[in-house]
């Protein structure tokens, strides 16, 4: 993600040596659309369960 720009990694000069992570503008811009997706998480989650338990179950998922 630092590599992308969403992430910006400060070294603290500390000992142990630290190191403090941050959102660049790119990454902030990201927080909108994640919440949604996380909302939506969130509203489907016993249908996902559902189909995870499902899918868990049939034989093609267990090789």
């Amino acid at each position: 993600m630092e590599r992308n720009g969403m992430i910006r990694r400060t070294v603290l000069p500390s000992s142990p040596v630290g190191v403090e992570y941050s959102l660049t503008p790119l990454g902030e811009s990201l927080r909108d659309p994640f919440m949604h997706l996380y909302e939506w998480t969130v509203r489907h989650s016993e249908q996902i369960i559902a189909a995870q338990r499902e899918y868990d179950g049939t034989p093609s998922a267990l090789t």
